[in-house]
């Protein structure tokens, strides 16, 4: 018995249009509403073998659908769709904007200027315009004109204004790369930190030297301190001496001089001060109100 043939998903040069590719430049251009009118607004998924387009919304909404995932541009944004992406569009009716599809070999050279380490148009995504966004629409607009004329150095203009975006698309991708990196990269100076802290909270060292040992700044410490536990590099190191102090209070019968002592204070005068100020009683009041407690257990 046959199997049933698996649908497949039309591979174009250009949506709608045969495999010849259309145009003697590396690229072309084209606004949303040119080609989309023509199909009732509606692109139905394709995919290009060997094409990258940068879609540009400026007005109005965007649907895609983009490897079977959906999502929605209702602001200003560049959608970068790599070659074999499988991709297809809904827009309304008063949308504005442009596509730019980039052969191969243009890629290749986008690439190798922006340095082989780095690709921003390998993924496909979506970059919001932001406060650029007339900027954005300045330079699609001025590619679209030129890519329409036939003035003189026509070719060297346009991938000019072509790299003016990429580079822009570029600058984006390595801030969203950059900052999903942060939270972990954050979240490991952390643990490298209470780490240290606990290596060295009876030793009273600065919190200047810890931040060197981790290889950040003073500030970059406390910032991350701040955002990830609430509460600066010092405090920190203040907690872990008091949750020591309060487990000498509660199971041994240490005296308060001895027990400033083992914490590394040089004088129980600076112990006392600091438990008061951050427990709110004296060492000598929390472990008698511990062994009240207990009296009442018992």
């Amino acid at each position: 018995m046959n199997k049933p043939d698996l649908p497949s998903i039309p591979v174009f040069k250009l949506y709608g249009e045969s495999l010849e590719w259309p145009t003697p430049d590396l690229l072309h251009c084209e606004t949303i509403s040119k080609r989309s009118r023509e199909h009732h607004w509606h692109i139905n998924p394709h995919r290009h073998a060997d094409l990258c387009q940068l879609l540009f919304v400026f007005k109005g909404q965007a649907e895609l659908e983009i490897e079977g995932q959906r999502s929605n541009l209702t602001e200003p944004a560049i959608q970068i769709l790599p070659p074999l992406s499988v991709h297809g569009f809904r827009f309304s009716e008063d949308v504005e904007g442009y596509v730019v599809t980039l052969a191969a070999p243009l890629v290749a050279q986008l690439q190798v200027q922006l340095g082989h380490s780095f690709n921003a148009l390998e993924q496909a995504d979506s970059y919001p315009a932001g406060k650029d966004g007339g900027y954005l629409d300045s330079l699609f607009s001025a590619l679209q004109n030129e890519y329409n004329s036939h003035q003189p150095a026509r070719e060297m203009l346009m991938h000019s204004l072509l790299s003016v975006i990429v580079v822009w698309l570029s600058r984006q991708v390595l801030q969203r790369r950059t900052a999903q990196a942060r939270p972990q990269r954050a979240r490991e100076y952390l643990n490298g930190f209470i780490q240290l802290v606990e290596e060295t909270y009876r030793q009273h060292v600065k919190v200047e030297d810890l931040a060197h040992r981790l290889g950040i700044s003073v500030s970059h410490l406390n910032g991350t301190c701040r955002e990830l536990a609430g509460q600066p590099a010092l405090q920190i190191m203040h907690e872990r001496q008091l949750l020591e102090a309060k487990r000498l209070l509660t199971y041994t019968s240490m005296t308060i001089y001895e027990m400033s002592d083992v914490l590394g204070f040089s004088d129980p005068t600076n112990f006392t001060r600091l438990f008061r100020r951050r427990v709110g009683i004296s060492p000598k009041a929390f472990r008698d109100r511990l062994k009240a407690d207990q009296d009442t257990d018992t």
